[in-house]
């Protein structure tokens, strides 16, 4: 039986709503991005309660009419340090840290550890993502800032101690650092399909670097979300799509898909018609979560509700929320409490009461376990530019070798429209 205590709430400013909320790796501090302006909040967790700390572009205009790309290119990116009480955050003023202090730019930043005092990000830089090494001493950044049509080719490596930048491999859609340490997933995308990158991290360089891995994950489609590890790293869910709202979980190290399912609605197929489109929207991109359960993944819905999912048991429940919108965005905190947005402008900290004895201690060891399983299975691509020619890929159900996709000439309806397009692309190559 488990139990959702109310421990905290807050409402933000004037009734915002929030679209993603960014917890903090260790400490009480949450990042939230506004839905109706590119602005981030900051609270804190203090005499047990949540205060607002700070916020970036609490000045920007709102986002009005913008849509699709418009709309994403003035989306803030945030990442947190891994230990210290610092949000990078890239918009449409450049590249900013906030901290305690206040909001200020890259360079001058003494005082923070491990970092320095940086030259500051290139001027031409014009940032999607941000993420920092699990040692903090590194920025990863994409698109690169070198500019031209080919950018996201590219991303840049930010050594923060001396401001230099290099050249990083192909990534568009976030890092999610691995509880078992070493390891990070990332996507790479492109309209036809997404690959799902696992990248080894070498910190004996400097700055810190990416080698991506042969093993990797392919998705239809694009439009995905950052991935989410369980805390004992055996599992990690992605939600997208471009098209639907998909929501998939995978066994890790085995990849093996444990869970697919559309939330709300599945796609009728385009035209789409104007109350799906309305339903579709209603879910947000950020409604899910793994607490300190590990086995156990949390949905928010449009209705207000919380969905409990057992991965394990193959089981849900509804849980109901004391804010009563619909949920906008969700995450976990560091020592596992959910932290809920609400459409209405709430702020919820909420508490997972469960009646289970289960140990926590073990989790580290599982996941470091599991990260060395995997790592002794696969081995690193080429340093030459483009992974995709050297990838093992699979759906979670079927795994292809990189011949296996130069050679396919046919495919189902059942197929997924990633390999019908190949097995299209190599019988008109093949035909004489």
């Amino acid at each position: 039986m488990t139990d959702l205590e109310n421990v905290a709430q807050v409402r933000v400013g004037d009734g915002r709503s929030v679209e993603r909320l960014v917890c903090h790796p260790r400490l009480t501090l949450i990042a939230g991005l506004e839905a109706e302006r590119p602005a981030v909040r900051v609270w804190g967790r203090e005499a047990g309660e949540l205060r607002e700390l700070g916020s970036v572009g609490a000045e920007s205009e709102a986002y009005d009419d913008a849509f699709g790309w418009n709309r994403h290119k003035r989306t803030p990116a945030v990442a947190w340090h891994p230990v210290q009480p610092l949000l990078m955050v890239a918009n449409e003023d450049g590249t900013v840290r906030w901290t305690p202090t206040g909001v200020a730019g890259l360079t001058g930043v003494s005082g923070v550890a491990g970092i320095a005092d940086p030259g500051g990000v290139p001027p031409t830089a014009s940032y999607d993502r941000l993420a920092f090494s699990p040692d903090g001493r590194t920025l990863w950044a994409t698109p690169s800032s070198d500019g031209g049509d080919d950018a996201w080719e590219r991303s840049d490596v930010l050594d923060l101690a001396s401001g230099t930048v290099s050249t990083g491999p192909r990534w568009d859609t976030g890092i999610a650092e691995h509880p078992g340490g070493g390891l990070v997933m990332t996507l790479s995308s492109d309209q036809g399909a997404t690959h799902g990158l696992f990248a080894r991290v070498d910190q004996e360089t400097t700055p810190a670097a990416m080698r991506v891995l042969r093993r990797a994950l392919i998705l239809d489609a694009d439009g995905y979300e950052t991935p989410v590890f369980s805390s004992d790293g055996r599992h990690f869910a992605v939600r997208g799509n471009a098209y639907g709202n998909s929501l998939a979980v995978f066994a890790f190290p085995s990849l093996r898909r444990v869970l697919a399912t559309a939330l709300g609605e599945p796609s009728p197929g385009y035209p789409y018609p104007p109350e799906w489109l309305a339903q579709m929207r209603a879910w947000s991109s950020h409604n899910i979560a793994f607490g300190t359960r590990p086995g156990v993944l949390w949905v928010g819905t449009p209705t207000g509700a919380l969905v409990e999912i057992d991965l394990e048991a193959q089981h849900a429940v509804e849980h109901d929320v004391p804010a009563g919108s619909r949920v906008s965005a969700l995450a976990a905190t560091a020592t596992g409490e959910l932290v809920v947005a609400g459409g209405g402008g709430e702020l919820l900290l909420l508490a997972v009461r469960s009646g289970s004895a289960e140990s926590t201690a073990a989790y580290g060891d599982t996941a470091a376990s599991v990260v060395t399983a995997f790592l002794d299975a696969t081995s690193e691509v080429p340093d030459d530019g483009d992974p995709e020619p050297h990838l093992v890929v699979t759906d979670g159900a079927r795994e292809w070798e990189p011949d296996d996709l130069e050679t396919v000439v046919t495919a189902t309806g059942t197929d997924p429209t990633w390999l019908r397009l190949r097995a299209a692309i190599n019988s008109a190559d093949a035909a004489p």
